[in-house]
């Protein structure tokens, strides 16, 4: 392959992956057609992409991107996939299927620069989402708040409640 075509592969690879910079890896190849296109169906139907790749045009793309972490990954055959709302919900997605489809197996990703084996994707797609972690956080915040308001009112309806009753007595 002429160093011009592999340029314009990995040219069209950049302009795929856009801004996307946590990517997962599976191996597909030992789909058979009926399963592979469900799969893809249904990866769609999540806004995930998959994009089967030549490893070395892969490597040399998503070095130019600027992501690290996936070069011990990408060897025999692999599939990046990318999208969803966040790398949370994009591994519980993928594992999900790899679950249903036995043939599908999970090689590894990236996220934020860090790489991690199908061991660490499987633990990343048992974590929070990040609408989750929100509402965490919210929580968390808003807690002492309700803790304090609760704490005012209560001596304060006490208050209340006493005045209106000696109030009442004297009428």
């Amino acid at each position: 392959m002429s160093r011009q075509i592999k340029d314009m592969l990995i040219e069209d690879i950049q302009s795929r992956l856009g801004e996307a910079r946590d990517f997962l890896v599976v191996d597909c190849s030992k789909l058979d057609a009926i399963s592979a296109n469900e799969w893809r169906l249904g990866l769609r139907a999540s806004k995930i992409s998959a994009l089967t790749v030549k490893n070395s045009i892969a490597k040399n793309a998503l070095q130019r991107l600027g992501v690290e972490g996936l070069d011990e990954v990408l060897a025999g055959p692999s599939t990046l996939c990318w999208g969803s709302d966040d790398v949370v919900a994009l591994s519980k997605e993928i594992t999900g299927w790899a679950k249903r489809l036995e043939q599908l197996s999970i090689k590894g990703a990236t996220v934020e620069g860090q790489g991690l084996d199908a061991d660490g994707v499987d633990r990343l797609s048992k974590s929070p989402g990040r609408t989750e972690l929100i509402g965490q956080i919210a929580g968390c915040l808003l807690g002492p708040g309700a803790q304090l308001a609760g704490a005012m009112q209560g001596p304060g309806g006490l208050l209340a409640g006493c005045l209106k009753k000696i109030s009442g007595e004297d009428e």
